[in-house]
């Protein structure tokens, strides 16, 4: 049996771990060859030895780790001790750290400082303006948007402050009927519809979840997806209200084709309405880019700037997560204000002080540095239930990464995944305490229930919430028992100053982790790859339609097998594609399949329904 501080009274059967650092005298980079013992890795507790490679930051300084652990500690005592000496507090955010229920040692701890020193040098350089994204010639400023006197000259302080100003004023003219739609009955802006996606969507939809009122003064919607079906639903479902609808597009550089798909969708369902798209719509976009411009010259409602120097999963902070979040009344001046306490929290230099450093450290040990375990995310708060995708982004885009900054593959990565609390009983716990020790969880704990005066019993002593608190903690403790390790944050409430605070504490996670494994934390080169082979296949397509078009337009038609149609578009070695984008086109009725079917590919002859196709297609 285990007690409600997860302690069993039956004896641990943890197996030691043991890691070691050992440098690679064969490379004249301080090349590291990490050895570790699984812990607790397989039901019959037998230890697994696992090569990987780690590029240590502590150049030219032989680093050795060696240390066993004994399992987790179990003692109640020791634990509350163990509880208590590690607790961080911020007490102007009212935000706790938990981190007494990972088993890192002292002699782990003091043996990654030096990694840390460096980490806090590099943070350091960052924010004074250092090119941290190399591969992209870039600087790294999220921090300066909630502190402008940070940024490394004037001008960009003034594009801050002159941006947030914009912002604030734009949605308060919005909100006051100021600027109202031209054809609304209601005589005023009610929806938000914003088309954008990965870091442009995330990030203002975990917001809009956590923060925006029961009754906002504009809803918001998003299409963040080149789902057509989706993309119909969202705007089906505003029906009428399409009149009073401000449709915000966020794109960096205008060309997502995700985002521009939206846009052209959103612009024919205007058209079709009778409706001027113009004077509705809103574009945050880096200036001069192919949206700006394109805004400029329609004469759209309002443009604000993207800058080259905040990536898009770190945005939030910028307009784009404050313009969307200020035109539901969520007090956007109150987040910015959080995130500031939480970046000077994270700028301290001492572990023990520094929440976010204390996360890195968390991570490198339950993951043994190369992302040996993921990490499962369960807030429990239904408003906190997209913060798990939204970390999601954040730390798989920053650490998932191929190769270091000095050009060694690693294959860095922490995977994230999560639910919300205590649905998570009902769902993947199971697995979590009794399957496969594959992760380490972090519970997101919020202490206030409902607002003051909105509390009453279910029945003697205990509320609702009493329930959600208990269900936390018996998590908690159920999982530590069966020495699965855990990280607890805690608030007091959501607010847009704790929302904010979140947010900060793991942008800064994100990027000290990064430093502790010599990762460039600020690139994404797999989604650039992503996006180029979706255009080459694109560009196959329309070959495809090409040698189709030629072939229907012939009299008599002459439907054509897949191996005629790789042959005639000169690339053989892309049949299978070309038979995936005839089953597509089938499906939407823009191909016909004459003879045989798409389970037995080779019998296929394919034509299409009509002949006139664009010539841009050859």
């Amino acid at each position: 049996m285990s007690s409600i501080s997860g302690i069993s009274s039956s004896p641990s059967v943890h197996k030691p771990l043991t890691r070691s650092i050992i440098p690679n005298t064969t490379r004249s980079s301080s090349y590291s060859l990490l050895s570790f013992q699984s812990r607790s890795s397989k039901l019959d507790d037998d230890t697994r030895s696992v090569k990987v490679k780690a590029q240590s930051l502590a150049r030219n300084v032989n680093i050795s780790i060696n240390h066993k652990s004994p399992g987790l500690e179990k003692d109640p005592n020791l634990l509350w001790s163990r509880y208590v000496d590690w607790l961080y507090q911020h007490k102007e955010l009212g935000l706790y750290l938990d981190v007494s229920r990972l088993g890192f040692t002292d002699e782990f701890v003091q043996q990654m400082l030096p990694r840390f020193d460096n980490a806090f040098k590099a943070m350091e350089e960052l924010e004074k303006g250092a090119i941290a994204n190399p591969d992209e010639g870039r600087m790294v400023g999220h921090y300066w948007l909630r502190k402008p006197d940070l940024a490394p000259n004037p001008s960009l302080k003034i594009q801050i402050h002159k941006t947030l100003d914009a912002v604030c004023k734009f949605a308060d003219d919005v909100i006051s009927c100021k600027i109202t739609p031209p054809s609304s009955p209601h005589g005023r802006f009610t929806q938000i519809l914003s088309v954008g996606i990965g870091g442009s969507a995330l990030g203002p939809q975990f917001v809009a979840e956590a923060l925006a009122p029961d009754n906002p003064p504009l809803k918001i919607r998003f299409i963040d997806n080149t789902d057509p079906a989706g993309i119909d639903h969202q705007i089906a479902q505003l029906g009428p209200e399409l009149a009073s609808t401000l449709v915000i597009v966020i794109s960096k550089s205008g060309g997502t084709p995700e985002t521009r798909n939206g846009l052209l969708e959103v612009q024919k369902a205007f058209r079709e309405a009778g409706l001027v798209f113009a004077k509705q719509g809103v574009a945050i976009t880096q200036e001069n880019s192919l949206l700006d411009n394109t805004a400029r010259i329609e004469g759209w409602l309002a443009r604000f700037p993207m800058f080259d120097w905040v990536g898009g999963r770190t945005s939030e902070m910028s307009a784009v997560g404050l313009l969307p979040a200020a035109l539901q009344a969520i007090d956007i001046r109150e987040m910015l204000a959080g995130a500031a306490l939480m970046d000077e929290a994270t700028r301290s230099t001492e572990l023990r002080n520094n929440p976010a450093a204390l996360l890195a450290l968390c991570w490198y040990w339950a993951s043994d540095g190369v992302g040996s375990k993921d990490m499962v995310v369960l807030p429990y708060k239904d408003s906190l239930l997209l913060f798990s995708r939204y970390l999601q982004q954040l730390v798989m885009e920053s650490i998932g990464k191929e190769f270091d900054l000095d050009g060694n593959r690693v294959n860095q990565g922490l995977s994230v995944y999560g639910n919300k609390g205590s649905t998570d009983q009902h769902a993947y716990i199971q697995q979590l305490r009794e399957g496969v020790h594959n992760f380490f969880v972090t519970f997101i704990e919020v202490l206030r229930d409902r607002p003051p005066g909105h509390d009453w019993e279910l029945e003697p002593g205990v509320t609702c919430g009493d329930y959600l608190f208990g269900m936390l903690q018996g998590t908690r403790s159920a999982l530590y028992s069966n020495n699965r390790e855990s990280i607890t944050v805690t608030v007091q409430e959501v607010t847009p100053r704790s929302v904010g605070a979140l947010v900060a504490l793991y942008e800064r996670a994100v990027g000290l982790y990064a430093a502790l494994v010599n990762i460039n934390a600020y690139h994404q080169p797999g989604v650039e790859a992503g996006k180029r082979a979706a255009g080459e296949v694109l560009a196959l397509q329309k070959r495809v339609l090409a040698v189709l078009k030629n072939a229907s337009c012939d009299q008599p038609v002459v439907p054509l097998t897949l191996d005629e149609i790789a042959d005639r578009c000169h690339s053989p070695e892309d049949i299978e594609m070309i038979c995936k984008i005839i089953m597509h086109m089938a499906a939407n009725d823009r191909a016909i399949i004459a003879e045989g079917s798409c389970g037995s590919p080779r019998s296929m002859k394919v034509f299409l329904t009509e002949c006139d196709i664009d010539e841009s297609y050859e």
